[in-house]
């Protein structure tokens, strides 16, 4: 399971806090999420402070979310390897 709660939102952008799990039906829920048609200079950020596990398809979309401007405001170390591991 997976809770995805906006945690800041202001003029320059909001900020999306996951908590949970990133695999299965909520990497497309995240997905969803951070691909709305929000206003283009509007900063879009990721608190995954709180995150405990990532798949790969997890790990795949937060890489490409990354390659796309989104932020990631907090992680773990787990998900901070993940994030910085060589792709296969």
């Amino acid at each position: 399971m997976l809770k995805i709660t906006v945690i800041a939102r202001n003029d320059s952008g909001r900020t999306f806090k996951l908590e949970g799990k990133l695999l299965g039906p909520w990497v497309d829920e995240l997905r969803i999420v951070c691909t709305q048609p929000f206003d283009r200079l509007e900063q879009v950020g990721l608190d995954l402070a709180a995150v405990t596990f990532v798949n790969a398809a997890g790990t795949e979309l937060l890489r490409e979310l990354i390659r796309q401007g989104i932020i990631i405001t907090q992680c773990s170390a787990f998900v901070a390897e993940l994030l910085h591991a060589e792709e296969p």
